[in-house]
């Protein structure tokens, strides 16, 4: 196979037509490493952040770390996209693992909160490469037939640091030092030999022909693309407690809106060297995959956002618990995504894992949907299986569907464009569905507790000493309550805790249902407009 038009090939050939299985996979063992660096890095510090927003006297303003990261990673995603396509994949790889590094050297010296939020969108810098240019390398060195066989390794990845990370990080938040150095800070110090492993491992096994695009970075479509996306991610982030009507939400809004109009018409004009290539869209395979992603990304970062508040709110378990609890999701999604890769590489046909995939999605969040405060665990590992299949069947045939009829030349922009989409739905599907959460919960468990006083043996449990101090400044004079913390559940008598239990679980089901209702459409989707293409070898 050959290259053509502004691109560099090497006089060794294509890649994908000389490698073959053990030296792909020797490729592989350096893109894990990396990705596992990223995907690790998040699970661990989501698990502690609570601890270091106490350690840091930032308890109101942790949701910046969070913030800052998401927004620095999402910008940097289709930027890595086009610099690899221009300097090549390798070097532009080590420097996103160089970036990360330096930013967790940064978040580990922080001495506020608000220094930790701007160390952590200097993290976010490099992490928006991390995952993108590792699956961009896949896509060159496969054909697309066999190309979801390996893509399924990083599912497994982030499946094993969704159990790996919650542990690291509850152990670390738990210790108050180690050798001199708050036990916190280690979370952000461990980054620093994975990222030297996966240095090493990147320079002595990614030797790759140099393919590279003759073209200068769009440096206008960046910029209109920070103005865009940076005020409507904030908002996503911060909207729930600023108010979603605000006047400066709604002055966001009008910014963000005017941004991405603005970096239509730049990418319009500026044609073959734009950021995300307009020409990209016109190609109905790449439309629908970008477009399935982002709405899976919708439904399945506001489970995995949802699912652990209600092991930890409901059921009382620690973050290391809840951790271990989601094991079913990730035993399902490797051996799902194990399977669903090899079939593809068989048969060459993917929709049809496709379509499964989002079924098996929607089914775990209407198992979800069912759970009440003493439901047995089976049932909600029910949910979790169901979800890991689902994962393990639609993420990896989502990204075959955008990369099959992309030319070898816009690989890089193209998955680029793929982790974005998906980025900016899981932005979306987070803060939807945590501002649905919370902006019902508090009525519905006032609403319960009303009834439960209606019983003057609950009221005798409320007047016991050690629940009416768990309750000082919960209960409002007027029947309503504050929920801007949770840990007086960890104190209060089981029953007397009923009622909050009960109101929490009631909005999980309505936030589980709106979940599922956004993965029908996506298998809706998937059914009736994603072609039934059979992947070349080629």
């Amino acid at each position: 196979m050959t290259f053509s038009g502004t691109q560099h090939q090497d006089a060794s050939g294509d890649a994908s037509a000389r490698l073959g299985h053990r030296q792909i996979t020797t490729v592989m063992s350096g893109l894990v490493l990396g990705m596992f660096l990223g995907a690790l890095d998040q699970t661990v510090v989501s698990s502690a952040l609570r601890t270091i927003a106490d350690d840091l006297h930032g308890l109101t303003a942790q949701a910046w770390v969070t913030t800052a990261y998401l927004v620095t990673a999402t910008l940097a995603t289709p930027l890595y996209g086009k610099l690899s396509d221009i300097h090549g994949r390798r070097p532009v790889y080590l420097a996103a693992i160089a970036l990360f590094t330096a930013g967790s050297l940064l978040c580990a010296s922080a001495t506020s909160i608000y220094t930790l939020a701007a160390f952590r969108a200097v993290q976010g810098l490099g992490g928006g490469g991390l995952m993108s240019l590792a699956m961009t390398i896949v896509a060159d060195i496969t054909t697309p037939r066999e190309r979801g066989r390996y893509q399924g390794w990083f599912m497994a990845v982030f499946g094993g640091a969704s159990i790996v990370g919650p542990l690291v990080g509850g152990a670390f938040a738990d210790r108050a030092g180690l050798l001199g150095i708050d036990g916190w800070r280690w979370i952000f110090l461990i980054n620093v030999p994975l990222a030297a492993a996966a240095t090493v491992a990147v320079l002595r096994v990614l030797r790759l022909p140099q393919r590279r695009v003759h073209h200068r970075l769009d440096h206008p479509g960046a910029l209109a693309l920070a103005v865009g996306l940076v005020p409507l991610l904030v908002v996503a982030e911060q909207g729930r407690s600023w108010g979603w009507a605000s006047p400066g939400v709604l002055a966001l809004y009008a910014v963000g809106a005017a941004g991405l109009g603005v970096f239509v018409v730049v990418e319009r004009r500026t044609g073959d060297a734009a950021l995300l290539p307009p020409r990209l869209f016109r190609i109905r395979s790449f439309r629908l995959g970008v477009a399935l992603h982002f709405v899976v990304g919708i439904g399945m970062f506001g489970a995995m956002t949802t699912l652990p508040l209600y092991l930890q709110l409901v059921r009382g378990m620690s973050p290391i618990a809840a951790g271990a609890a989601t094991l079913p999701t990730v035993l399902a999604n490797l051996a799902v995504t194990l399977v669903v890769g090899r079939l593809i590489a068989r048969t060459g046909r993917f929709k049809v894992h496709l379509v499964a995939g989002c079924g098996s999605l929607a089914a775990a969040m209407l198992v979800f949907a069912t759970l009440g405060v003493d439901s047995p665990l089976w049932q909600a590992a029910l949910g979790m299986a169901l979800m890991g299949a689902g994962l393990g069947a639609a993420m990896q045939t989502l990204t075959t569907l955008a990369q099959c009829e992309v030319p070898r030349e816009d690989m890089g922009a193209a998955t680029a464009s793929v982790n974005f989409f998906r980025s900016n739905g899981g932005t979306v599907g987070t803060a939807a569905f945590l501002s649905v959460l919370f902006s019902t919960a508090a009525g519905r468990i006032a609403d319960r507790l009303a009834e439960a006083r209606q019983d003057a043996a609950y009221r005798r449990l409320l007047a016991e000493p050690g629940n009416a101090h768990a309750l000082t400044g919960v209960l409002r004079p007027g029947g309503g309550v504050r929920l801007q913390d949770s840990a007086f559940l960890q104190t209060l008598d089981r029953g007397a805790a009923l009622p909050f239990l009960q109101g929490y679980v009631a909005s999980m089901r309505v936030v589980f249902l709106a979940g599922a209702a956004v993965s029908l459409v996506a298998f809706l989707i998937a059914a009736w407009r994603v072609p039934n293409l059979t992947l070349g070898d080629d």
